[in-house]
């Protein structure tokens, strides 16, 4: 979440409008995230989020994620419902922005990540991939690892700013995980980027999952990795193997995996550990000045990579 556009009160009421659900109370920008203009929205009917969508959300694809979200909460994941407005439409257009209002959720997302947090969040992913298997549309995951040379192409030229020889690195890792990518992995819809900001508890317990905006269809375990990435490593970028283990039988105790999606674990680490690093390497290098947004250190995510580098097997993961 961040803020790239600013809405002035007269452009939010003529939005409004369109809607039933009364009028605006308070309405504040957020400054977490680095990929949406997001908002909280007080009205006399209650607390919502409202999104402008920014950089790389294709418009083709919003239905897409609005739908998943309607299909996963129907199905008992707690996640943003789309409201729709007075003509059924969810998705409109403010400020030259694609635009969506959706329920807000209660709850606070954890600043320090402790082991119990694991195993809930390693639960609700597993939930999440078995009720979205009936939801039809599939969608191609762009940051997935067709996506990764092309950023890295657009990084290269700086990246030696941010770490003397980061590009010639990041050259052989990603060269390393293309050859040694797993195709036949089970595959179904993803979050992607269910980091521990995209996760509410409320009462010690998970009470809700956001920001589907970099959902796609892909490999199951893809996505496993990629909450490895976000939950088990401390400060110092060392993997807390009892987080780890947390996470994973949390998974397991929904859905288990197969012996196929164990094996590839560290090589679909790599990938994630990958994926993050270079989107997050682009936004600190293309961030615009005076943008209401927390740029995110890349080099967090080398150390990960370096890490998983080293990891023979699964058994590094506490599997």
């Amino acid at each position: 979440m961040a803020v790239y556009t600013e809405v002035s009160d007269e452009a939010l009421g003529a939005f409004l409008a369109e809607y039933d659900i009364g009028r605006m109370v308070a309405f504040r920008g957020i400054a977490e995230g680095v990929e949406n203009s997001n908002f909280s929205l007080r009205t006399t009917t209650g607390d919502f989020i409202l999104t402008l969508y920014e950089k790389r959300v294709d418009p083709a694809d919003l239905p897409w994620f609005l739908g998943l979200m309607e299909h996963l909460a129907a199905r008992g994941i707690v996640c943003p419902l789309p409201v729709r407005g007075a003509d059924g439409a969810a998705l409109r257009l403010l400020c030259g922005r694609h635009a969506a209002i959706t329920t807000f959720l209660p709850g606070v997302w954890p600043r320090r990540v402790r082991q119990e947090h694991c195993a809930p969040v390693g639960a609700a992913l597993a939930q999440l991939h078995l009720a979205g298997r009936d939801f039809a549309p599939c969608r191609e995951n762009t940051l997935g690892p067709a996506g990764w040379p092309g950023l890295l192409e657009r990084c290269r030229a700086r990246a030696d700013e941010v770490r003397p020889g980061l590009a010639e690195e990041l050259d052989a890792a990603l060269a390393e995980v293309i050859a040694d990518w797993p195709q036949a992995l089970p595959r179904g819809h993803i979050h992607a980027d269910l980091f521990p900001d995209n996760v509410f508890f409320l009462d010690g317990r998970l009470s809700g999952l956001i920001d589907f905006y970099f959902a796609a269809t892909d490999l199951l375990a893809y996505d496993l990795a990629v909450c490895l990435n976000a939950w088990c490593f401390e400060p110092d970028m060392s993997l807390n193997v009892t987080k780890a283990r947390a996470l994973l039988a949390g998974y397991g105790e929904t859905r288990k995996l197969d012996g196929s999606e164990c094996a590839a674990l560290p090589v679909l680490c790599r990938g994630a550990a990958l994926r993050f690093l270079l989107t997050r390497l682009f936004d600190w290098l293309n961030t615009p000045p005076g943008a209401l947004v927390t740029r995110k250190d890349p080099l967090d995510y080398l150390r990960r990579l370096r890490f998983h580098q080293a990891a023979k097997d699964a058994h590094a993961y506490g599997l």
